[in-house]
């Protein structure tokens, strides 16, 4: 049942990021980089708000002129910020949505990832009042609706002890106060809130992408621009509480609940409102994941070198004092509540080697549900039964390819957790000692690991610039790297067909060498 409701949104999404795929590739495509855009849309928000502010009155009648100044008498700046102002936030929201569909529907919310998803569900608290004072604060014929229906929203609850809604009756029962009370929530307080929100979400990752990267983000910032000379935000008429406001424009992006309130009722809309947030907090309830057993530390193979440490993306591996007698002065120490059962850590160990001559080879970290020696177990039992003059070792992951498709008489197949839990001297062990002509590597789309950080680490390791590493006596044309999502398991068949057919070219090439030799 899970899984049927998670593959909606990705079924309606696929279009949606083969295409974004095809224009911008795999590490500036936005559906891989929705969060760090929201960030950043933020930003935008701040400093074109800030600019805004310097020449905002917080008064009845200097609201709206300050801003009707900005917008036409100085269109060329002013009329600028303020239409980027609201496009990026428009856009904030629009990734937002994008952010939280994309994690759900790839299972990025359960186990030890629950955090992050129930300490976002308040920022939507933040973010949608944000928006909404920011279109009160122009008090045009749109603020002064929103003022109105928000006023019945929260009369409607046991907060205030005279109706909210008094205060719009007349244009003499509001006053500049409940301005200045209103610049002081969208300015300060909630911005305030939602910043330590936003750190709060991140707090257990490791390495979080606040920032996109910088050709997106100025593509992002281009757009917004060129979207804001081209079509200026515009205000209503002024505000005028001796009539009713009348074929009002909306951004339906923050105001969409306002017209399905108009003859509903307000507690039925909070009692929507507070069973929607609170199904999506329990989400990751629901029902419980079966998690995989935790990272497990070997004492007398740990060497406390950090790398575990370095490579974690959730912040689950530690250094600690040694306790016991060795040598080492610290060791590793696994928190299994924020364990993913990735195993990056394992493949990050430098005694995760299968050259080590120990039949019941024991690594430093390793994880107890697949360990290290069943990976060079089943490594050479796949081999040993490759019957075609090609044999090709392809090394998969479980959240990607279904790599075992690919099982023929020259291909052997293995999934890890994750691609980060292979060991690079995996690689050399294959091509050396066990006779593949080649390995092949694949694992979730670049950029858009189930495990964060996966297939980064693995190519910087096969790469040589992280450790370990693969070390530089190996055939780099025996290796090939192809990341892909689920979905890509043709394009990527045809990759290795491609590396099949060149590693054939290099034997006979070899084989003519040595007969003319």
């Amino acid at each position: 049942m899970l899984k049927s409701v998670q593959a909606l949104p990705r079924i309606l999404l696929a279009p949606l990021q083969r295409g974004l795929q095809r224009v911008f590739g795999a590490d500036l495509n936005p559906m891989y980089h929705l969060g760090a855009l929201t960030i950043f849309f933020f930003w935008v928000v701040l400093v074109s708000g800030i600019y805004v502010f310097v020449f905002f009155e917080t008064s009845i009648f200097g609201a709206y002129r300050t801003v009707e100044y900005l917008t036409h008498d100085q269109w060329y700046l002013g009329g600028v910020m303020r239409s980027l102002h609201r496009y990026a936030s428009d856009a904030a929201i629009v990734t937002l949505a994008l952010h939280m569909l994309v994690e759900f529907s790839a299972g990025r919310y359960r186990g030890a990832r629950w955090f992050s998803w129930f300490t976002g569900i308040p920022l939507l608290w933040m973010v949608f009042p944000l928006g909404i004072t920011g279109y009160w604060l122009v008090w045009d014929q749109l603020a002064q609706y929103i003022a109105l229906a928000t006023s019945e929203l929260l009369d409607a609850l046991p907060i205030f002890t005279d109706p909210m809604a008094r205060n719009f009756l007349t244009p003499d029962s509001l006053s500049d106060r409940f301005f200045t009370l209103l610049a002081f929530l969208h300015l300060i307080g909630i911005p305030i809130f939602l910043v330590f929100g936003i750190w709060f979400h991140l707090l257990r990752l490791s390495r979080a992408r606040v920032n996109p990267p910088l050709r997106l983000a100025i593509g992002s910032l281009a757009m917004l621009l060129a979207l804001s000379l081209l079509r200026p935000a515009l205000s209503h008429a002024p505000a005028d509480l001796g009539i009713a406001p009348r074929d009002l424009a909306f951004d339906w992006f923050y105001l969409l609940p306002y017209p399905l309130l108009d003859g509903g009722s307000p507690l039925l809309f909070w009692a929507v409102l507070v069973g929607f947030s609170m199904l999506l907090s329990l989400l990751p309830l629901l029902p419980p994941l079966r998690r995989a057993p935790p990272a497990r530390v070997d004492p007398g193979n740990c060497n406390g070198c950090g790398r575990c440490f370095a490579d974690c993306p959730f912040s689950a591996v530690t250094l600690r004092p040694r306790s016991d007698t060795s040598r080492h002065p610290t060791i590793a120490v696994v928190d299994p509540e924020l364990c993913t059962a990735c195993g990056i850590c394992a493949g990050s160990c430098p005694s995760s080697t299968p050259f080590r001559s120990l039949e019941q080879l024991v690594s430093g970290i390793d994880m107890p549900a697949f360990p290290i020696r069943d990976i060079r177990s089943q490594s050479r039992i796949a081999l040993d039964a490759l019957q075609a003059p090609v044999k090709v070792l392809v090394y998969g992951c479980d959240h990607g390819i279904d790599v075992h498709a690919y099982n023929a008489a020259g291909v052997a197949a293995i999934s890890l957790p994750c691609t980060g839990n292979l060991p690079p001297a995996f690689i050399e062990y294959a091509l050396r000692r066990e006779g593949a002509d080649g390995v092949f590597v694949t694992g979730c789309q670049c950029g858009d690991c189930f495990f964060r950080q996966g297939n980064q680490w693995t190519d910087e390791r096969v790469a040589g610039v992280r450790e370990p590493h693969l070390r530089g006596n190996v055939d780099a044309q025996r290796v090939h790297i192809v990341w892909g999502a689920a979905s890509d398991g043709a394009q990527v068949r045809r990759e290795l067909d491609a590396f099949i057919e060149r590693l054939r070219r290099m034997n006979s090439d070899s084989q003519a060498t040595t007969a003319h030799g």
